[in-house]
């Protein structure tokens, strides 16, 4: 069975930005805008894009 991934880009700057959701987009392996990955899709990484909604972009969900 493979696994769902979901790839995500930042479309939004961390400047002036609270310091919670800076980390949340570290945590994310993103930091600068355009910059993508992809993303085991489980709760816990839903939750952490949904902090930063304004800041990410989903691109494509796989699996």
């Amino acid at each position: 069975m493979a696994k769902k991934t979901v790839i995500v880009r930042q479309t939004g700057s961390h400047i002036r930005r609270p310091k919670d959701q800076l980390q949340t987009l570290t945590g994310l392996g993103l930091g600068r805008i355009g910059k993508q990955r992809e993303l085991e899709d489980t709760p816990s990484v839903r939750g952490m894009i949904a902090k930063v909604a304004h800041l990410v972009e989903i691109v494509e969900e796989r699996g």
